[in-house]
């Protein structure tokens, strides 16, 4: 007879495991776990699996800024400085390769094996975000992607079936908007304002026609006539009214509120979204929505955004062994099972979205698996900072129209060629 194990059993073996390794001198560990957002409640619970079995190790928790914006403007002065008090750090995806590449983290090859070996049960976005110059510079802590929901009652009460390509998520909002004969009603809701999300809105169309911002190296690749055409179909969309003329205002929190008041058909954005749609109590549209895969232009493929966590050791600890023997813990398939049952948290590796105690406490992560296994992430820059900043004001300036398709592009390749050399 089978015998099912819960989470916190297997947790408490993984940490076993650990702990019959040889003991270590009593070594107190700093971790910086990021906002609330990353759930350091949760991380502190994985800790203290950790120290119950490592009883020669304390973990002390730093947190602080509520976006990922400021979380690099803290943890850029905190490295910058050659800070030893804190050993391991909670990065947003996009920061291993500025981070090693300004001597800042610790090559964790020596410790969790060559990249081929160590990220090989992850998804794929990881093999290309966590590995700089052929060194493991960040082991994964929990994903995150951009999705794209919908009303599931409104596409069946239309008998529409989920868009594959965007000329078929513009004809498929303009027949339920006409439908339901609502002015507010908008077809999709995208990200224009000059957030963070504005580099996805940049992307998602420009890669979904198959084409790649940057080589391996970080080398930008960027096909001008592609990132256009891009651009424009949300312009074109915006013309048809299936996208509001204000978007170059819409922020996160505006996709979400919107959709929960029931004014949106199809809106990108976060996983964190899921929960408050379908969760929160002034959900306008609780039970009523579905997630799916992004659409590609015809003839293209689909591709989200992925974003997310990684643990990182710094180059300044004084207990770089023991920093790295945590990390690869909480990088382990049972920790990311317990972030995923209990927080929701978006698993690294695709097995952990088929689990049966995971689908118990997300059933809709069976669907996100299918667009996070198509996931890329954002480029990958020594000076990501400056990278992200003329990508997302460019956007939302294009959204605005005080620049054209082909001026916003032709910008952002001659600002950026000279970054990403």
């Amino acid at each position: 007879m089978q015998r099912r194990f819960t989470l916190a059993t297997a947790l408490a073996a993984a940490a076993l495991i650990f702990a019959s390794l040889p003991a270590l001198a009593q070594t107190q560990l700093r971790v910086f776990s990021g906002g609330q957002n990353q759930r350091p409640d949760l991380m502190r619970k994985l800790f203290d699996q950790y120290q119950k079995a490592n009883p020669g190790v304390s973990i002390n928790i730093e947190t602080g800024g509520g976006t990922s914006e400021l979380q690099r403007q803290y943890l850029s002065t905190v490295l910058n400085a050659k800070d030893s008090t804190i050993d391991i750090y909670l990065i947003d995806i996009v920061n291993p390769a500025q981070y090693y590449g300004a001597g800042w983290l610790e090559p964790l090859n020596a410790y969790v094996g060559e990249p081929s070996v160590a990220l090989k049960p992850y998804l794929p976005v990881y093999a290309t975000s966590n590995v700089v110059d052929g060194k493991v510079a960040a082991m994964p802590a929990f994903a995150d992607a951009m999705f794209m929901y919908y009303r599931k009652d409104l596409l069946e009460k239309y008998k529409i079936a989920e868009p594959k390509t965007w000329d078929e998520l513009v004809a498929s909002s303009k027949k339920i908007q006409a439908g339901e004969g609502r002015s507010n009603l908008q077809g999709l809701s995208i990200q224009g304002a000059p957030i963070e999300g504005a580099v996805c809105t940049f992307l998602l169309p420009y890669w979904s026609q198959g084409k790649d911002f940057n080589d391996a190296s970080g080398k930008l690749t960027l096909d001008r006539a592609a990132a256009s055409r891009g651009l424009q179909q949300w312009l074109n969309m915006v013309d048809a009214g299936v996208i509001k003329k204000n978007v170059a205002e819409v922020k996160t929190p505006d996709t979400v509120n919107e959709f929960k008041a029931g004014q949106v058909v199809f809106a990108i954005n976060w996983s964190w979204a899921w929960d408050r749609l379908n969760d929160d109590a002034d959900s306008q549209v609780r039970g009523k929505v579905g997630v799916m895969a992004l659409p590609a232009v015809a003839g293209g493929k689909s591709a989200t955004c992925v974003g997310g966590w990684q643990w990182a050791v710094s180059a300044f600890s004084k207990h770089k062994a023991e920093a790295a023997r945590l990390v690869k813990f909480m990088a382990a398939p049972e920790a990311s099972r317990f972030l995923a049952a209990q927080g929701s948290l978006l698993p690294t590796s695709l097995a952990v979205y088929t689990d049966p105690e995971v689908l118990k406490a997300a059933p809709w992560f069976k669907d996100a698996a299918k667009a996070v296994v198509a996931g890329r992430s954002r480029p990958m820059s020594r000076d990501y900072g400056q990278v992200s900043d003329v990508i997302r004001t460019t956007t939302s300036a294009v959204l605005a129209r005080t620049k054209t398709p082909d001026e916003g592009v032709g910008e952002i390749s001659s600002r950026l060629a000279r970054v990403m050399r």
